[in-house]
Formats: structure tokens, C-alpha cells, sequence
């Protein structure tokens, strides 16, 4: 057993398999579509990149049969996969339930849901994402009360009871990624504190002990507390702590330090936001490394705000300043969030390519595996 919970996001866009992708990958292989058509925007930029595995569809059980097996070889004994509900029905869902779940060996890894509560736009349209229509939004992230249950319904009833589900003291735990969008579509803050505390009864209902609720962070920004404009704010921490949260986490560098700048300059910020946490959060945090940030790959246009010297070799160093943190903090799970398996189009992943090959994996597993 892995003394310490290596957890990376899975953006699950790699797949043909879902036709409503198609509005953005219109050629029936989800994002790759976008990572092959990658350029460089300047001297020295370092796309293209291509995968070792291939243009793989990671909705097929066997290919995620390999995955699998490197992951866990390195040290990556968890999953949290993005997980989307649009329009009233889940989007992007075959590569966990058929690609992750479909393998015969899953029992290797847990897995566990961040719902990606964010609005939809063309962001991830090539073609639009640089024009006036890029920022128009096709899917509210949001839910009112009635759309809030019956999307946790569903997550109860297909996902919770299964074996290698992550829970922490025996409670699944379910991430939720933006909890302002979550408070404006329920309305304001009571009624978001009734709605997480009617799924909470629920998951009772079902036989756990209860929910872990976890959330991202973003910084400590000021947030309205009623689902309609108003001077009243509130920060997020004392947000979390209304809501009863019970851990948190970030998904990306980007959301709370400038990134514009040589990667060991950013973990030092990094390193001066976990200790603001511990001096200000009510709630313990789990430490999030991210690979990198260079979102040029959804863009014709050249994007600034890029992480340089993003090298395996830094990233190991980030590594272990997050087990040392880790090892501080021994009243919480071990749990160490990273960004991400496969963000390709973000530049921020552990899946090889030909351009440091396995070297984010290889430094996880001296870390964590080899204790070296």
C-alpha cells in the first residue's frame, strides 16, 4: 500500500466516443484534434509535442489497461477524473465509464469525481476559440435545487458504491471546482449550505458514513453570498467553512499565482500560499503540483502567460517540497494532487512524449516509490 495518495486529474477529452464532442472536435477523436494541429508561436517554444502512446482513444479498456499499469508503476495510485453535467445528462463520461471502469485491472488505482461546475463555452473550439464567439457560453456550469439532486442522485447511485471509489475515512469524496458558480446557480450561500447538507443526508442514506466534500481553491478572493448581484461578500475560506467543506485543494497553478515566470520562481510563491493556508483555512489542504501551464495549443493566436523551465528535474524538486508539507501536516490523509495525467493542451501532464519522455513519472516514482 502507497504511504502517501498520488492523485492526478484526468481531463477526459481523449476519445471519440461521445457525439456532442463533436461540436468541438468535429473530427471523432476528441482533443487530439487539437494537439496534433499544435504550432509554435515563437523561437524556441517548444511545441510541437507528440505522445509516446500515440493519438490513443483512452475510452478503450485496453488502452487504459496500459495507463493503468504506468501509472500505478510510477507512484499514481488515484485518478480524479473532471466530470461534467450539462444540459441535464453527464458530458464526457465514456473515458472513466467505459475506458477506466472497462479495465480489467482498475482495482490498481481508486478514482474520484471533480465536477466541473464551470460553464461551457468554445474554448475548446479551434476555430472560434480566438474570436468574438470564444467566450459565448453554450452550458451553464450552474444548478438550480432541483438540477443539483438529481445529478447527485446519479453520483450516488453509480459511482459511490464501487470498490475502488477514493473515500476518506470511509466517505466518498466528490470535488467540486468552482464554488462561486456553485453558489450562484443554488441561489445564494443558505441555500447552497441546505442543498450540501440534503446530499450529505443522502449519501448517508446510502450506506456511508458520509460525504467528504472537498473543494478547489483559487486564492482567497472576496465572493458574493446571494445568487443575485450585492455588496455583501465573504472570502472563500469563511465560504468553506459555512459549507461545511472538509478539505480542499487547487487544480492548477494558474488559479492563484502568476505563471509567467521560470517554474522555481513560481513554487516559491506556491510554497508562500500553503503557508497563508495554514495560518488562515479553517479547512486542511491537500498540496497541488502542477507540470506546467501554456494553453497556446487551443489557440491560433499567440496566448501569453506561460511556466518556463518546467523541467522533470524542478518538478521533482515541487514533489518534494509537497511530501515535506505532507509529512508536517500528519492529521490529514497524505493526499498530494497534481495537474495532471493528460492536460495536454494546457502542457501540463505525466503522460510521456518526445520531448522529456517518461521523465515526469520517473520523478514521481523516485519520490514516492523509491523514497530516493
Amino acid at each position: 500500500m502507497n504511504k502517501y495518495d498520488i492523485a492526478a486529474y484526468v481531463w477526459p477529452s481523449y476519445t471519440g466516443d461521445e457525439l456532442r464532442a463533436r461540436m468541438f472536435w468535429n473530427e471523432g477523436y476528441g482533443e487530439w484534434q487539437t494537439v496534433r494541429t499544435a504550432e509554435a508561436k515563437f523561437p524556441g517554444h517548444s511545441w510541437p509535442r507528440k505522445p509516446l502512446w500515440g493519438y490513443v482513444n483512452e475510452a478503450d479498456p485496453n488502452i487504459m489497461e496500459m495507463e493503468i499499469n504506468e501509472a500505478a508503476d510510477h507512484g499514481v495510485n488515484v485518478f480524479i477524473y473532471d466530470w461534467y453535467w450539462f444540459d441535464r445528462r453527464p458530458f464526457l463520461e465514456a473515458c472513466l465509464n467505459n475506458g477506466f471502469l472497462g479495465a480489467k485491472n482498475n482495482n490498481r488505482m481508486q478514482f474520484y469525481l471533480m465536477w466541473a461546475n464551470h460553464n461551457a463555452n468554445h474554448l475548446w473550439n479551434k476555430d472560434l476559440s480566438d474570436t468574438e464567439c470564444g467566450s459565448t457560453v453554450i452550458w451553464q456550469g450552474g444548478l438550480d435545487r432541483t438540477g443539483f439532486e438529481e445529478m447527485c442522485r446519479r453520483i450516488i447511485r453509480k459511482y459511490f458504491g464501487i470498490e475502488n471509489y477514493y473515500r476518506i475515512n470511509g466517505c466518498p469524496v466528490f470535488m467540486i471546482y468552482e464554488i462561486t458558480t456553485l453558489i450562484e446557480g443554488l441561489g445564494g450561500l443558505e441555500h447552497t449550505k441546505s442543498a450540501l447538507d440534503w446530499f450529505r443526508d443522502e449519501v448517508k442514506k446510502a450506506g456511508f458514513p458520509g460525504l467528504h466534500l472537498q473543494f478547489t481553491g483559487r486564492g482567497d478572493i472576496p465572493m458574493h453570498l446571494s445568487g443575485v448581484d450585492t455588496d455583501s461578500t465573504i472570502s472563500v475560506y469563511k465560504a468553506m467553512e459555512y459549507l461545511g467543506a472538509d478539505s480542499f485543494t487547487h487544480y492548477q497553478f494558474v488559479h492563484f499565482v502568476d505563471i509567467d515566470r521560470d517554474y522555481n520562481e513560481v513554487m516559491e510563491d506556491v510554497k508562500r500560499e500553503w503557508k497563508k493556508i495554514d495560518l488562515r483555512c479553517p479547512v486542511p489542504y491537500f498540496p497541488h503540483i502542477s507540470c506546467g501551464w501554456d494553453n497556446n495549443p487551443r489557440f491560433k493566436k499567440f496566448r501569453p502567460g506561460i511556466i518556463k523551465n518546467n523541467t522533470p528535474e524542478n518538478f521533482e524538486k515541487a514533489l518534494r517540497a509537497a511530501k515535506e508539507y505532507a509529512d508536517r501536516h500528519q492529521n490529514n490523509v497524505p493526499l498530494i494532487t497534481i495537474n495532471s495525467w493528460n492536460e495536454w493542451t494546457e502542457t501540463s501532464y505525466l503522460e510521456p512524449d518526445d520531448l522529456y519522455g517518461y521523465g515526469y513519472l520517473d520523478a514521481i516514482k523516485r519520490v514516492f516509490v523509491e523514497g530516493k
